[in-house]
């Protein structure tokens, strides 16, 4: 068609390689070979043709999100000589429809950002990632930040739900780690820490979130309730990241950590990583952000308990002990997501594990045996009926003592023998090892016996070394201070060997 342009058409026929004939015929109707077939009919039978508008299109007119598997039950409820191998063909059917009479659907609208504007927060569950601490599950989450145009990120481990104090510390942290503030923070409705508080409460912690906007002075914003996609800059990534922290799971070849520090550090590598490579972006985005201000503000919650004279105080329907010396003082708590700082005025006293209550209706407890441990041994038959019994023995194995010795019929033998060991542990700073010792006994089918612990665990009295000490004749200093007359007057000195 080309040489047609300026040829005749025996000339372009010539010159494109086929017969006269063909150019005239291709001269007549150019139209490709495949524009010139005829649509292919039905090969067999529609199956569903019987059924579509009688049946299925009414049920989609009333209910247009119906999934094909819950039609072609119906179609076979009401038709048992359907054949049930129509499923695919439903669903082709059904989608087709849906694309010309269906409903309007939801439209996603692209944002570009501009750099410094808008920070973003999160929470997220990564508990399905089967992280545990010294093999215990750790039911937990993540606050995630991110910003929008460059795409830094930071993560915080978070042990208890989604709350102000986790959103303040993770929010502080990720700014202090990022070395600016954007003009905007954006998060969702938080409905999940305004939950179960009454009026009063949900207006002191809209204060207490506007002041921290404040400090920092970034404009607050929120997503609609349940709308997701409006955080997609986030949401979307909440994703990236849990299947970043799954692979470096399998790569590392096990799941548990030695401590909840050792796994906040892998987290922060595996952010650091994905910061390391959009260190451009982020660079050019740090250039614009506005300054941090001098100091953090606060990122913790303030109450003031009485300590009662069970040792300790309770705190959002969890025990806490405490050393007995504090018994009838008034504590300023300060309450983060993983622990809690008391103090006696403005001393530190007590830094304690955050608990969390084990149900709607049963409390918790955190109990530190070394706060009662004194008392108790002076009242060791208290430990048999004790709530916290449980709670009290810092390893299984004390817990196995405890039972070994109830059953051998001896309640207050059993009691006694096991005060004794918590006592002893607590005195040779040796819980670890102790709880190892005991073990083995359990395991040989020994009764542990605190006296024979006791002497395994006192250490070995090593012999004084006899140490022979040399001392100098007191003339050598005359010698030293001759030395040191002759060089400041300029002459040399031999000195007597």
């Amino acid at each position: 068609m080309s040489y047609r342009q300026t040829l005749s058409v025996e000339a372009a026929a010539a010159k494109a390689g086929f017969s006269t004939a063909t150019g005239y015929r291709i001269e007549a109707d150019p139209r490709l070979p495949s524009q010139k077939q005829a649509p292919r009919g039905r090969r067999r039978p529609d199956p569903l043709e019987a059924y579509w508008e009688a049946d299925v299109v009414p049920i989609l007119q009333a209910a247009p999100g119906i999934r094909a598997v819950a039609v072609l039950d119906e179609l076979r409820r009401r038709h048992p000589e359907l054949n049930p191998n129509v499923r695919r063909t439903l669903e082709r059917r059904m989608s087709a429809w849906r694309a010309l009479h269906g409903p309007e659907q939801e439209v996603i609208f692209r944002q570009e950002h501009e750099p410094g504007r808008l920070g973003l927060s999160d929470f997220t569950d990564t508990t399905a990632l089967g992280v545990s601490i010294g093999s215990v599950a750790l039911d937990h989450r993540l606050y995630h930040f991110r910003l929008a145009f460059s795409g830094f990120e930071h993560a915080h481990v978070v042990l208890g739900g989604e709350s102000f104090v986790a959103l303040a510390e993770g929010l502080q942290n990720a700014l202090w780690a990022l070395g600016g503030v954007p003009k905007e923070h954006r998060s969702d409705s938080l409905s999940a820490a305004f939950r179960n508080l009454a009026a009063d409460a949900q207006q002191d912690l809209t204060q207490r979130y506007c002041s921290l906007m404040g400090h920092y002075g970034m404009t607050p914003s929120r997503n609609n309730a349940g709308i997701a996609h409006e955080n997609g800059s986030i949401e979307s990534a909440h994703g990236h990241l849990k299947k970043a922290l799954d692979d470096a799971l399998l790569l590392r070849g096990s799941r548990d950590f030695g401590d909840l520090d050792a796994y906040r550090a892998f987290v922060d590598q595996i952010i650091g990583r994905h910061n390391a490579n959009n260190r451009k972006r982020i660079a050019l985005e740090r250039a614009v952000l506005a300054p941090l201000p001098q100091r953090r503000t606060t990122d913790f919650e303030e109450k003031i308990i009485p300590v009662t004279s069970s040792g300790g105080f309770i705190l959002r329907r969890v025990f806490y002990t405490v050393p007995s010396r504090l018994i009838g003082h008034r504590l300023r708590v300060r309450i983060f997501d993983d622990r809690l700082e008391c103090f006696l005025g403005t001393t530190p006293v007590a830094t304690l594990r955050r608990g969390r209550p084990l149900s709607e209706n049963k409390g918790g407890h955190v109990v530190d045996y070394r706060h009662v441990i004194h008392a108790l041994r002076r009242k060791p038959m208290a430990l048999l009926n004790l709530v916290y019994r449980d709670q009290l023995f810092p390893r299984p194995a004390y817990a196995r003592a405890f039972e070994a010795w109830r059953s051998q019929g001896d309640d207050r033998r059993a009691c006694k023998v096991t005060v004794e060991l918590l006592a002893l542990a607590h005195e040779c700073a040796g819980e670890a090892e102790l709880a190892s010792l005991i073990g083995a006994d359990l395991d040989a089918g020994r009764l542990p016996d605190p006296a024979e612990l006791r002497r395994r665990l006192r250490p070995q009295q090593a012999a004084i070394p006899d140490v022979a000490v040399e001392l100098a004749p007191l003339t050598i200093y005359d010698e030293l201070a001759a030395i040191d007359v002759a060089a400041d007057a300029g002459l040399e000195l031999e000195v007597a060997p």
